[in-house]
């Protein structure tokens, strides 16, 4: 695998490297930070090796489906996660965005929402289902500058995730132009062909980086509770406190401290809990769109 090494006052260089066998099953994942040992010049047929793996600070994880036991990180240390999705052709998947928001929070990162094809729909719909939750939101098109959106990535690590025909590859091609991810057309039935294999870290030309991962069809979540997402919400987080035993702190639980917390201040509350709400009927769950 490749790893860059950099330092104040050195230029950076890119080393090939193998893992230590006293790691174990510890893989290593775009972002990590690692230490070496051996040829860290970079010279044509040099090699290092990774002896340990620095503790991550974010992760974001995923697990198969909602009954598969072993969770996966897929990038770790990222400042954000860009969640890229079309206003339509094809039609937002609500289940796998409220997904990613979830693992974002879950995950210690900071969620973007990025809507595409706002020259063929509203991004209105999209930015309604998520209000309440303080959520930033870029929209751009074919024909749009990309300033709003270099504007939150510059100096930042962002992971980039999307199904597949929702631009995401097209749009990493305009931010990072020697990228040449590759891209293909939606198909008849409104879902675009898989056409990214690996996730891959770019450069950004005025600073930062950019991962683009593979257009991922399913989130699972079983690694994640319902408190997990409610710690990225500190004041929801205390309120939850009250709460029963094994609350999932949904409209379900009869029982659930936040319906009064809410009811006793002022509407934004009651707006900013049923956009939680909606992400925490995400957690457990496995069901159409997801």
């Amino acid at each position: 695998m490749t790893v860059r090494v950099e330092g104040p006052g050195v230029d950076a260089v890119d080393v090939t490297a193998m893992r230590a066998r006293e790691l174990g099953k510890h893989g290593v994942v775009v972002g990590d930070r690692v230490r070496l040992v051996g040829d860290t010049s970079g010279r044509t047929d040099s090699l290092a090796r990774i002896v340990s793996i620095e503790e991550r600070t974010t992760s974001l994880r995923r697990t198969a489906d909602d009954t598969d036991p072993t969770e996966r990180v897929v990038v770790a240390n990222a400042d954000q996660l860009v969640i890229v999705t079309a206003v339509t052709d094809p039609e937002p998947a609500y289940g796998f965005l409220d997904r990613c928001l979830v693992a974002a929070y879950a995950g210690g990162l900071e969620p973007l929402l990025c809507m595409t094809k706002t020259d063929l729909g509203s991004p209105q719909p999209l930015l309604d289902r998520y209000a309440g939750l303080g959520l930033d939101a870029v929209h751009i098109s074919r024909e749009t500058p990309l300033d709003p959106l270099l504007d939150r990535l510059v100096d930042r690590m962002s992971v980039f995730v999307g199904q597949s025909g929702v631009g995401k590859s097209t749009l990493v091609n305009r931010l990072v132009p020697d990228a040449f991810r590759a891209v293909g057309d939606v198909s008849k039935i409104g879902k675009g062909r898989h056409t990214s294999s690996s996730a891959v870290l770019f450069d950004l030309p005025g600073g930062g980086t950019v991962i683009d991962t593979p257009g991922i069809r399913s989130f699972g979540l079983a690694h994640v509770t319902a408190d997990d997402v409610l710690e990225a919400f500190e004041e929801i987080a205390e309120a939850a406190v009250d709460c029963p035993p094994l609350c999932g702190h949904t409209a379900d639980d009869p029982e659930c401290a936040l319906d009064a917390w809410a009811a006793a201040g002022p509407p934004a509350r009651l707006e900013q809990l049923a956009a939680l709400r909606v992400l925490l009927g995400a957690v457990g769950q496995l069901g159409p769109g997801y």
